[in-house]
C-alpha cells in the first residue's frame, strides 16, 4: 500500500521538475539563440516479488519514476533579418559557435548581437570580446589573403579606427563582415583593408556544453574539446550580417506538453489521494 503513496510522490516531484523546464522554455520564446530543453524520465527500481522461472515470468513492482536527462536540443533557430550591420547569425552550422572571451576564461554563443566599445574592440552586449584572427599588415584585396597572414592564435578582434598606409594615418570610413568572417575595412584613401577574421569552435557532441547565463555556453566533460575553425569551413556554416538568430522554442509543442504534464501530476495526486483512502478504509476495520 505504501509503494503506491511513494510511487505518486516520485511522480509528483520529477513532473514538477519537467514544467520548470517548460516554463523556462516559454519564457525565452523571444532569447535571441535560447536553445529548448527537454526532460526525459525513466522508471526507478522495481521490486522483485518472484523471480523468472522456466514458464514463469518474473512478478515485479515498480517503485516510481526518476528524471533521466535535461536535454539542451540544439538545433538552429530560424534566422530574422535585423538591416543592423554588426548583427551577425551562424548559417547552416548547428554546431558552430562564435567564440569570446572575458580575459581570464573562454565562453561559446549563437548570440551574434554584437558591439564595438570606445577603442575599437567587437564585443558582445556584456562586454566580452569575440575573438578572431588579426591580420598584422592589412590586406588590400580579399583574394590575396592566406592564413599566414593572421595570427596564429585567435585574439580579440579590433578594427582600427585608423591604419598608417605609406606614411600617412588614414581613417576608417566603413566596415563589413562577410559570409566567410573576414572583417573589411574601407578607409579614407578610398581602398578596402582586411583587418581579420572572425573564429568559429565547434564541438563534437554540442548537447554537452553546460549553460552559463547571458545565452553563453561553456565546454564541460562530455561536449568534446573545443575545435577551432573558420566561417565557410567544411561543418561550421557561414555568418550572415544583418541577421540573428532566433530560439527554437515551440510553443505549440510547449503548450501541448504543458497540458500533458498538468493532467499527469493530477493523476499523480490522484493515486496518492487513492492510496490514503485505501489506509482509510483498513484502518476503520477495527473500531
Amino acid at each position: 500500500m505504501l509503494k503506491s503513496l511513494y510511487s505518486g510522490v516520485t511522480g509528483m516531484k520529477n513532473i514538477q521538475t519537467k514544467m520548470d523546464v517548460i516554463s523556462n522554455n516559454i519564457a525565452n520564446v523571444n532569447t535571441t539563440s535560447f536553445k529548448t530543453g527537454r526532460v526525459r524520465f525513466e522508471d526507478m527500481i522495481s521490486q522483485t516479488n518472484a523471480r523468472a522461472q522456466t514458464g514463469t515470468n518474473a512478478q515485479q513492482v515498480g517503485l516510481g519514476v526518476q528524471v533521466g536527462a535535461i536535454d539542451t536540443v540544439m538545433s538552429g533557430g530560424s534566422l530574422q533579418s535585423t538591416g543592423r550591420p554588426l548583427d551577425f547569425a551562424i548559417e547552416n552550422g548547428d554546431n558552430s559557435f562564435f567564440t569570446v572571451n572575458d580575459g581570464k576564461e573562454t565562453f561559446y554563443t549563437r548570440d551574434g548581437g554584437f558591439y564595438q566599445d570606445n577603442t575599437g574592440n567587437l564585443v558582445t552586449s556584456s562586454g566580452l570580446n569575440i575573438m578572431g584572427y588579426v591580420a598584422g599588415t592589412p590586406v588590400a584585396n580579399v583574394g590575396e589573403i592566406t592564413m599566414d597572414k593572421f595570427g596564429a592564435t585567435p585574439s580579440a578582434i579590433v578594427i582600427k579606427q585608423t591604419l598608417p598606409i605609406d606614411g600617412k594615418n588614414i581613417s576608417l570610413q566603413d566596415y563589413t563582415i562577410d559570409k566567410d568572417g573576414y572583417i573589411v575595412g574601407t578607409y579614407s584613401n578610398e581602398k578596402s583593408y582586411v583587418l581579420g577574421r572572425v573564429a568559429l569552435t565547434s564541438f563534437s557532441n554540442p548537447d554537452g556544453l553546460e549553460k552559463q547565463g547571458a545565452n553563453l555556453y561553456a565546454e564541460s566533460a562530455n561536449s568534446g574539446a573545443a575545435a577551432l575553425g573558420n566561417p565557410s569551413d567544411p561543418g561550421y556554416g557561414s555568418v550572415r550580417s544583418g541577421f540573428l538568430e532566433m530560439s527554437n522554442v515551440d510553443l505549440a509543442n510547449e503548450f501541448t506538453d504543458m497540458i500533458v504534464t498538468s493532467r499527469a501530476y493530477q493523476a499523480n495526486s490522484r493515486s496518492i489521494t487513492v492510496s490514503d483512502t485505501m489506509l482509510e478504509e483498513l484502518i476503520n476495520l477495527k473500531r
